[in-house]
């Protein structure tokens, strides 16, 4: 039975033609139910970056040029699991844009000319599908890992509910799904394709990739661009803790008389070994012992220095400064701080962007071509951003527009801004000045 007749059928017999019906080329029809499902080898992980060196680095970046980014991936995700500096400027670039609160708003509230009555019910109808998924905020957490990858998936799970097909559930897809084709295309692999991958299907998958690069997707991302001074703080902690083990520990030296045998000297050192451990051994009275206590050198060793410049190199990629992750105590360290804090702001401003066109173009464009057909406009996605205000100087501008200038304030955006909530209906509410008048009750129709 075709697509059509099945709409057709689940439909009832109507004669209303749906958006379906009228978007229902055979390139536009996405399949039913879950295409990526979980596997018993999505469990399984590489390690590549146990004993890393520049020229496997270089490989694993290069392999990944050309397509194959099983080991990039790997490597992205042991990155952040074994550097907690790495993780802590990532999960903040991440959260300042998945910690806030999401809407859907009408394309008339956004574009001049829209037709308000289609372009409302088509963000009504994209809102309320949106509210069903309860995956959908863990999906757009998974979609922010692009930021380092610089590419993440997500699957469109539609079926057939209430008379229609819907979209019911948003699934994110495991990185080691992910393939490329020879022209840079991302594809997905599956039971069928393990190896090559197929091609997304339309309105099937979303791909968030926020770095646009010219070239393959995957020379893009922050965790491409961590990887080198990754791997030199990884070289610097390596040796900072062989420096620390020998140098917290006395140099010992005994000496032995020249008549001594071969086997008394493999005994006299097996000894001086075993005081690394034991602190405690025997010797001949023939045998003098020496302990030159350590840590008397003049020059500090570099690793930490070391450490601390790979750390600026990351902070500086992920949020654009240092001040707002580490401070040095110099004086001017707040101002600058201040500073730098709105150059951050400006990235998590771009990132908002990046994820509204994806989410309007892979989630919300399907959902009103399929309910209404192509010639709805499609919703927007917004993540509001409100600056921090000073609600005394607010509130002064309020009464200068309201009553000065006679400028028509709505009265949800004065609750909004001013962080009151309305009142409900019979609610003991303050208003007026006197005592006589201070408490009273809200009347029916009071708030917005």
């Amino acid at each position: 039975m075709s697509w059509a007749r099945r709409v057709a059928n689940a439909l009832g017999g109507r004669k209303r033609r749906t958006g379906f019906e009228q978007y229902r080329g055979r390139e536009s029809r996405p399949p039913l139910g879950l295409l990526i499902g979980p596997s018993a080898l999505d469990r399984w992980r590489d390690y590549p970056a146990d004993g890393l060196t520049p020229g496997r680095l270089a490989d694993i970046l290069r392999a990944a040029d050309e397509g194959a980014v099983d080991q990039a991936m790997a490597l992205f995700e042991q990155m952040e699991e074994k550097d907690g500096h790495l993780y802590s400027v990532a999960n903040t670039r991440r959260r300042a844009v998945t910690g806030l609160r999401w809407q859907i708003e009408s394309a008339a509230d956004v574009r001049e000319g829209v037709d308000r009555g289609p372009a409302d019910e088509a963000a009504d109808y994209c809102r309320e599908v949106l509210a069903g998924i309860d995956r959908f905020d863990e999906t757009l957490q998974h979609l922010s890992l692009a930021l380092g990858r610089n590419i993440a998936l997500a699957e469109n799970v539609w079926d057939f509910q209430k008379g229609e097909l819907r979209l019911v559930d948003v699934v994110p897809v495991d990185f080691g799904r992910v393939a490329f084709g020879e022209l840079g295309e991302p594809r997905v692999l599956t039971g069928s394709a393990p190896y090559d991958g197929i091609a997304l299907p339309p309105a099937k998958f979303i791909v968030h990739t926020p770095h646009a690069v010219s070239g393959h997707p995957m020379r893009g991302g922050l965790l491409r661009v961590s990887a080198l001074s990754y791997l030199g703080k990884h070289f610097a902690m390596k040796d900072w803790m062989v420096f620390a083990e020998v140098f917290g520990m006395p140099v010992r030296v005994a000496r032995y008389e020249p008549s001594a045998t071969a086997q008394e000297k493999r005994e006299l050192l097996s000894m001086l070994q075993a005081m690394g451990t034991d602190a405690s051994a025997i010797f001949s009275k023939a045998v003098e012992l020496q302990m030159f206590e350590a840590g008397h050198g003049t020059g500090s060793p570099p690793y930490e220095g070391m450490c601390a410049f790979f750390n600026r190199e990351i902070s500086k990629a992920w949020l654009g400064q240092t001040l707002t992750v580490e401070t040095s105590g110099e004086t001017g360290t707040y101002a600058a701080a201040v500073i730098h804090n709105e150059v951050r702001l400006d990235l998590r401003q771009d990132d908002l962007g990046k994820e509204a066109r994806t989410i309007r173009r892979d989630v919300l464009a399907p959902l009103t071509r399929m309910r209404f057909g192509p010639g709805v406009p499609v919703p927007f996605f917004r993540r509001p951003l409100d600056p921090p205000r000073d609600l005394r100087e607010l509130a002064d501008v309020l009464s200068a527009a309201v009553n000065d200038l006679r400028l028509a304030v709505p009265v949800r955006w004065a609750y909004d801004a001013l962080g009151i909530p309305p009142a409900r209906e019979g609610e003991a509410v303050l208003r007026g000045t006197s005592p006589a008048d201070s408490l009273v009750r809200a009347e029916p129709n009071a708030g917005p």
